[in-house]
């Protein structure tokens, strides 16, 4: 028991991942190098089932995370909280458009994913082959499902979206009448969470396999379209971090971005090392009250915005890994797929409020898009090798984001502080009020 709970610590886990990318990639030149047919076939079936184990949870979780999302936003009551609470998803939704353009925009300018081209399964050839080019009829057509049941047996995402959608409303309108179905799906939810969780730990062997693979079947130029990934990456959120954001703040919230960073690096600086949003929401909270925000206000936008606003989980990385991921199977996107990716990302966080993660949202990401599952689950396997790196600065962007955004609103309704926001620099949880916040 001991050697489990040491494994499933973030940076040990962290490592493990890493070290079954590098022993992976070695793994595969050798078996290019010397022939090996035994090794690459081994190599192969570790990642075909870790592979397999992905794929049988997208459905299922897709349609609980966004019914379970949808609901939750009942919790919003009250007039003067149904303000705020409308102001701040407003604020969020504006975010996480601006984030995805950008993302977007750097995908199509430096195109990560290409240079090397994976074969899709004969099963997602099938799938793709029968799918038509992008445009309004086609959307349609593809969206809305003939049988309830097939869309789920025949496994389309972006079907079962929409099933979800018009569920979690219907839910929603009914109130105390659904609460029986919500707390069923509430419950499979957080059944399909706990078995996502034992699959994600054998990661570093699923990892090993995929990478192992496609090193043995394409030798080291798998190195490039990895590498691309994560610059582009870096690339997105240091431009919501650095330039986004400060520019919000100075004209629209009337701060100093010197000032805010001055605040607000502790928690930036935490989220980078922990890739917790959820880790580091104490320091978030206060961060927020320290640069002036009233406090009640704090505590209820900044626990919402950990698990909402992540600009750089479910806005700028889904948008570079989707079109990565077309690229790396030489899938070319049409307008109407671009489209679909932001509005993911600017309703998706949204509607899954309280579940987003970058998971669920590269999973409805890569859906909307109308990927098959075999191609979902092989792309987010593969990019989930180099996760930890792109982990770190995604929750450093989220972070920073949950703090600007109360700002802003709390600027527009009075409820700033200027002569907080303008007294010295403390390090968080060692100042100013303290009370418990939710984890």
């Amino acid at each position: 028991m001991s050697f489990i709970r040491t494994y499933t610590k973030p940076k040990v886990f962290g490592v493990t991942v890493l070290a079954a990318l590098v022993l992976g990639a070695l793994a595969g030149w050798v078996a290019k190098s010397t022939g090996q047919t035994w090794l690459t076939t081994t190599l192969e079936k570790l990642g075909d089932v870790f592979t397999s184990l992905l794929q049988l949870t997208v459905i299922p979780l897709v349609f609980t995370a966004i019914v379970v999302g949808i609901t939750s936003l009942r919790r919003l009551g009250g007039q003067r909280a149904a303000r705020l609470g409308g102001k701040t998803l407003l604020w969020f939704a504006i975010t996480s458009l601006i984030a995805v353009l950008i993302g977007l925009a750097i995908a199509l300018v430096f195109k990560p994913g290409t240079g090397v081209q994976v074969e899709p399964t004969e099963a997602a050839l099938k799938r793709l082959a029968s799918r038509e080019g992008g445009s309004w009829s086609t959307l349609l057509d593809t969206l809305v499902p003939s049988n309830l049941f097939s869309a789920f047996t025949e496994g389309e995402v972006l079907q079962v979206v929409f099933i979800a959608i018009l569920v979690g409303f219907a839910a929603y309108a009914l109130g105390e009448k659904a609460a029986p179905f919500v707390n069923l799906t509430r419950s499979a939810f957080d059944l399909i969470q706990k078995i996502v969780g034992w699959i994600v730990l054998l990661a570093p062997i699923g990892v090993f396999g995929l990478i192992g693979t496609a090193f043995a079947t394409y030798g080291n130029n798998f190195v490039r379209p990895l590498f691309s990934l994560i610059t582009t990456v870096y690339g997105g959120t240091l431009l919501v971090l650095f330039v986004v954001y400060p520019v919000l703040l100075r004209f629209v919230g009337r701060v100093s971005p010197v000032t805010f960073f001055s605040k607000a690096w502790t928690a930036i600086q935490f989220a980078f090392v922990s890739r917790s949003s959820g880790a580091t929401l104490p320091l978030s909270r206060q961060t927020a009250a320290n640069l002036g925000v009233d406090n009640d206000y704090a505590s209820f936008a900044v626990p919402l915005g950990t698990t909402t606003k992540m600009d750089g989980c479910a806005a700028v990385y889904p948008a570079i890994a989707t079109v990565f991921i077309a690229n790396l199977f030489g899938i070319e996107l049409g307008v109407w797929q671009y489209v679909a990716i932001v509005a993911v990302a600017v309703f998706g966080a949204l509607a899954t409020a309280g579940t987003t993660g970058w998971f669920t949202m590269l999973t409805l990401t890569l859906g909307a898009v109308n990927l098959p599952p075999e191609v979902i689950a092989t792309g987010v396997a593969v990019v989930y090798a180099i996760d930890p790196i792109l982990d770190m600065i995604r929750t450093a962007t989220n972070v920073a984001g949950q703090i600007t955004v109360p700002v802003l609103v709390a600027r527009s309704e009075n409820l700033l502080d200027d002569e907080v926001l303008n007294a010295p620099s403390t390090p968080p949880l060692l100042s100013g009020p303290r009370e418990a916040v939710p984890a």
